[in-house]
């Protein structure tokens, strides 16, 4: 099983339609817990990437993405693919974290 990093990347003030959503810290923090119940004594990682503070690497190029493309945010990326976009589904999260080897 290989470790995974999650990383939802958003902003502190919600989309124009994410109105009635938690903000994406508070998702980065809720799919946490989740996980940690689903799949406990397990090693994963959140990472939360503010999009409208300075980034590098893959962080800059998925934000610059979220923002030129108008993507719904928090938008959720593991392993440098986007998975999730606005609104997250755990099922989803989980189906790729079992495809990784997490039980």
């Amino acid at each position: 099983m290989s470790h995974i990093t999650i990383k939802v990347f958003g902003g502190e003030q919600k989309c124009a339609s994410c109105v009635n959503l938690p903000t994406s810290k508070e998702t980065a923090e809720w799919l946490e817990a989740a996980i940690s119940r689903k799949f406990p004594d397990q090693l994963f990682r959140i990472e939360y990437v503010d999009i409208f503070s300075p980034t590098e690497g893959e962080n800059q190029r998925f934000a610059l993405q979220i923002v030129e493309e108008d993507l719904f945010y928090p938008v959720v990326v593991i392993n440098d693919e986007i998975v999730a976009e606005g609104n997250p589904r755990l099922k989803d999260i989980y189906e790729i974290m079992e495809k990784h080897g997490y039980q």
